[in-house]
């Protein structure tokens, strides 16, 4: 077990391989368990596969890969719930509002909407391809990769990437919507 570790420490991509195919499924089964979502096991599945290589050189040879895995699971479940939750509770709020608001607010709320759909166009065309068809279109990640004929992997780091580069501008518009609205 210890090997493992200090394998994918190492920079092991055949081992990191062999963990990912060993354990995605269990991942993928446990955190729809405590979720009852597809969508969010996936993401948390992902997302820890990705968090387990960026931070390779961190890992404990004290401790065996499952148990590092599902803590890094755990965290990354975690933190989307919690997202999720923000994400609702703003989504209610504005739902709850909704009536009252004027045709102003309406057509601010459509330019803010254009200046994220414009981000998003401003991706490069494959990590924007990718991007739609997985947020948009709702396509898994294995989906993805077999119609563009790339790699599963490739795809979750044109999400990931798509997303680090959209959270910026979309924060720009988040802020000033709510300025807007307060």
């Amino acid at each position: 077990m210890e090997s493992i570790v200090q394998d994918i420490k190492n920079g092991n991509i055949e081992r990191f391989k062999m963990v990912y195919q060993q354990y995605h499924a269990k991942l993928y089964f446990y955190v729809l368990k405590c979720t009852h979502s597809a969508y969010l096991s996936e993401e948390t599945v992902q997302l820890s596969f990705i968090l387990l290589w960026e931070r390779r050189e961190k890992l404990s040879t004290s401790y065996n890969i499952s148990a590092q895995l599902f803590r890094i699971a755990k965290s990354v479940m975690t933190d989307l719930l919690r997202k999720q939750q923000v994400r609702n509770r703003h989504t209610a709020c504005m739902v709850q509002e909704q009536p009252d608001w004027h045709m102003e607010t309406d057509i601010t709320i459509k330019e803010e909407l254009q200046q994220v759909y414009n981000s998003i166009e401003q991706l490069s065309p494959i990590r924007k391809n990718v991007f739609k068809l997985s947020r948009f279109e709702g396509l898994p990640h294995k989906e993805i990769a077999r119609q563009l004929s790339i790699s599963p992997k490739t795809v979750e780091n044109h999400i990931l990437r798509a997303v680090r580069q959209l959270k910026d501008s979309l924060l720009v518009v988040l802020i000033l919507l709510i300025r807007h609205l307060l």
